[in-house]
């Protein structure tokens, strides 16, 4: 069911966090370190958690604590939106190299119920996908992506969904 105006489903079944990630390598789990440790992502509250040897598979979490809690002692949406905000950028610019340029382009978030307790994120970028992208560009083309990404409870309950639009451009 879609009646929001962003589009963005209101009524999500729940999506269970992934029990056994794809596995890190050194070099990924140095970047998740220092991602962790750039102020902009820092000063979200949020924390990247796992990021797959391949940067297809990008695991957050946003806890519930003093640096997100808002006025009312739910997660702050700024920082909801903060923390997914880079995520899929950042893993399309690593998986299709230096021949393309990645920017974010739009986003649609639609907050669904308070989070209370740490909400999760999981960024999957399938092959198929990046292939697609190869394939469609050649030199000088662009293109617009759009993925869905929910944050969920350890439940799998969702409390908020964005729908972000990427910029992909072929260089020459």
């Amino acid at each position: 069911m879609t009646d929001s105006p962003t589009g963005v489903d209101r009524d999500p079944d729940p999506r269970p966090l992934r029990e056994d990630p794809p596995a890190e390598s050194r070099r990924t789990r140095l970047w998740r370190y220092g991602f962790n440790l750039l102020p902009a992502y820092r000063g979200t509250g949020a924390r990247v958690d796992h990021i797959a040897a391949g940067w297809r598979y990008v695991r957050i979490r946003v806890p519930l604590n003093w640096r997100t809690r808002n006025a009312v002692g739910t997660i702050f949406g700024g920082s909801i939106y903060a923390a997914i905000d880079p995520v899929y950028m950042m893993m399309l610019r690593r998986v299709l190299g230096d021949g393309f340029t990645v920017w974010d382009k739009s986003a649609a978030l639609e907050f669904i119920e308070p989070g209370r307790d740490t909400l999760y994120a999981e960024f999957e970028l399938p092959s198929n996908e990046t292939e697609a992208i190869r394939e469609e560009l050649d030199p000088g083309e662009s293109t617009d992506r759009e993925y869905l990404v929910s944050l969920v409870d350890e439940d799998g309950g969702v409390h908020a969904a964005c729908e972000k639009t990427l910029y992909v451009r072929h260089d020459e």
